[in-house]
């Protein structure tokens, strides 16, 4: 993983720097996020790796199925990918120019993890509190998870602020046994 990483981290720097400059992150985001999905398709992997292919049928495979949302700019990414073998690392390019796009747009995604579904007005007061608290715009992601007994963990990055009703009775417990 860390040597696909690596590999991608290039192409989307590249990818990125395009999208800052012809100011295109969303049609970006969806043209990677599609290719990705694409390359990670067990029925698509096996035409990959074909032989019976050359690389630029290949090429025009994957442009039919990633989609025009980055143009011509985002076809001669796939031609360039397929031309170096490096198809494989699509799922990686679009995670490292995900990053790139998030922290230019000063976003950050943040977790919260609920005993029981939030409310639109309790999202929002968790939401304008981390945005005040992280000094960023926040893209809110919530679940339920009913062994939390009640209230809430939120999870910024390497932030964690457990108010959890579980994380309150395993602190009491550490606490008494020490």
């Amino acid at each position: 993983m860390a040597e696909k990483s690596t590999t991608a981290r290039p192409y989307a720097r590249a990818v990125f720097e395009l999208a800052e400059e012809t100011d295109s992150f969303p049609a970006w985001s969806a043209f990677l996020e599609r290719a990705a999905t694409v390359v990670m398709d067990e029925r698509v992997a096996g035409i990959i790796d074909s032989p019976k292919l050359t690389r630029a049928e290949l090429a025009d495979f994957m442009i039919d199925l990633a989609g025009d949302e980055a143009g011509e700019h985002g076809h001669n990414l796939i031609r360039l990918l397929a031309e170096n073998d490096r198809l494989d690392v699509l799922p990686e390019i679009t995670l490292e120019y995900a990053v790139l796009r998030d922290a230019a747009q000063n976003v950050v995604d943040v977790e919260i993890i609920s005993a029981v579904a939030l409310t639109e007005e309790e999202k929002s007061g968790y939401e304008a509190a981390m945005r005040k608290r992280l000094g960023r715009n926040v893209r809110l992601e919530c679940r339920v998870d009913e062994s939390l007994m009640g209230g809430a963990v939120i999870r910024a990055g390497d932030l964690v602020i457990d108010g959890s009703v579980s994380g309150s009775l395993q602190q009491l417990a550490s606490a008494v046994s020490h």
